[in-house]
């Protein structure tokens, strides 16, 4: 069991990971080795609360497949450890990123100063642009 945070944790069988060829630059190397690491995990499997589920299918975007498979290609690595360590460590944090409740927003009255500076600076520019027009002295 790998543990996410206080409420939450995933089996480990649940994660499936293969090995494929990574592209990008590597010579001979990337056509003869498989090192490129492709997680794939059901979110179905992790036990969060709807609101959380609905935060990760956000937070996910394109790695989220319709059968609601997170899907993470990690290839940042040379060898196929540390690139399957990424990927996992790369689910883990958007798993405890969507796990995070965003504060609500609290709208704010603007102060007596702030509006006050507001409209001294609107009176400043108004007689800026009052002393542009033509005066006709008839």
């Amino acid at each position: 069991m790998i543990r996410i945070g206080p409420f939450l944790s995933i089996d480990e069988n649940d994660i499936d990971i293969d090995f494929v060829r990574a592209s990008g630059p590597g010579g001979q190397n990337v056509n003869k080795l498989s090192t490129a690491a492709q997680l794939r995990y059901p979110i179905t499997k992790a036990m969060m609360p709807p609101d959380a589920e609905a935060r990760l299918t956000t937070l996910a975007g394109q790695r989220l497949t319709k059968d609601g498979v997170i899907v993470i290609h990690a290839q940042r690595f040379r060898t196929q450890e540390r690139n399957k360590a990424d990927a996992i460590d790369r689910l883990i944090e958007l798993l405890r990123e969507a796990m995070i409740r965003p504060k609500p927003r609290r709208p704010t009255r603007p102060t007596l100063g702030s509006k006050q500076r507001r409209l001294e600076g609107k009176k400043r520019r108004s007689d800026i642009k009052a002393k542009r027009g033509n005066s006709f002295d008839d």
